[in-house]
Formats: C-alpha cells, sequence, structure tokens
C-alpha cells in the first residue's frame, strides 16, 4: 500500500479499502454530523456491514476505472477523504468530493488532498475536466472549489433531494488547460 505526504504536518493521503472498515465506520462516526447535513455519504456508511459494503463499491469502481476513494490520515488516525464519484475515462470528465471529521477542518488538508487527485487526473491519467457538486448551502464545500481554482459553472436548481429537502447544486469545474496555466 501507498501512503502520499500532504505536507510538513505529517498528514497523509492512502486509498481506503475493505479491509479498513472498522477504522472507517470509527471516523464516519466521528464525521456524520459535519458530513450527514449535506450528502448520504455517512449515513450509508451506518455499520460495520455498511461500511464495508461502501468501501467495497468503490474498490469495485477502481478495478472498473469508474472512480476511486482515498483517506486523509492525520497523526496515524483517518480525518477526512477525498474521493473520485464518476471516473469516465472515455469522455475525459470526472467529479471529485471530499468530507471531514471535526479534527481535521482548518488544516488545508481537503486542499491539499483535492490537489493530488486533481493532478493525478490530469498529468497521469490524461483527463480533460473535473468537476466539483456542491449544495449551495455547503459555504465549505463552495470555498474549496473556488480556493481550487475551479470555475462555477452554474446551480441546478432544487435538484437533489436530500433529508426530504431539495437543495441547489453548484457545478463547479476546472479543464486541464487552465489547471496547468495555473500552475
Amino acid at each position: 500500500m501507498f501512503a502520499m505526504s500532504l505536507g510538513d504536518d505529517g498528514a497523509q493521503l492512502r486509498p481506503l479499502e475493505p479491509w479498513q472498515a472498522e477504522e472507517f465506520l470509527a471516523h464516519m462516526d466521528r464525521a456524520r454530523g459535519l458530513v450527514d447535513p449535506w450528502i448520504p455519504f455517512a449515513a450509508a456508511a451506518a455499520d460495520l456491514d455498511s461500511a464495508r459494503a461502501t468501501l467495497q463499491r468503490y474498490a469495485d469502481k477502481q478495478a472498473a476505472d469508474t472512480g476511486r476513494i482515498h483517506g486523509i490520515w492525520l497523526d496515524g488516525t483517518l480525518v477526512g477523504g477525498v474521493l473520485f464519484r464518476v471516473f469516465e475515462a472515455s469522455s475525459g470528465t470526472c467529479e471529485i468530493g471530499c468530507w471531514l471529521e471535526p479534527a481535521g477542518q482548518g488544516r488545508g488538508l481537503v486542499h491539499r488532498a483535492s490537489r493530488k487527485l486533481i493532478e493525478w487526473a490530469f498529468e497521469v491519467r490524461g483527463m480533460h475536466r473535473v468537476e466539483w457538486i456542491a449544495s449551495a448551502d455547503n459555504s465549505r464545500s463552495v470555498a474549496a472549489a473556488e480556493r481550487l481554482g475551479m470555475t462555477r459553472e452554474g446551480v441546478l436548481r432544487e435538484a437533489y433531494l436530500h433529508h426530504g429537502v431539495r437543495h441547489d447544486e453548484e457545478i463547479w469545474a476546472v479543464l486541464a488547460d487552465e489547471w496547468r496555466a495555473a500552475r
């Protein structure tokens, strides 16, 4: 297994795999309050079996080259993650997503980890476009997309149903040429 450094603070980016289901579930329990208001990701890992199933789904996506999931570790503890929710190599388009627990906030971890995934998508896999989709009410996620140099392309009004409430979704994206020019 590999671990990629995210900086001088010892933070690491590593693949998340089904055998890590217990650690992932403990992390999701700590993250649930921050994650659940915006996406069903934390709710999908409510017990050991569903946590394992979530990680297996991403292992299957990775095997099919349609997605992948990575954890962010700080001081040896899983505190968040980044993923390619969608990865369409044939069209050159993918969607990146993220989450954190409270212990990971305010350290730039999402920014650093997302940059690693975006860089990999463009430079290793030859992707053309990386998207970021966020609830318009999720100011932290919207700010993260902006800090990554993405462009707000529009709003899908009431496009996302979560907890019985319809939410507007903002679509953000960066193109490979824009990414390279900004470096």
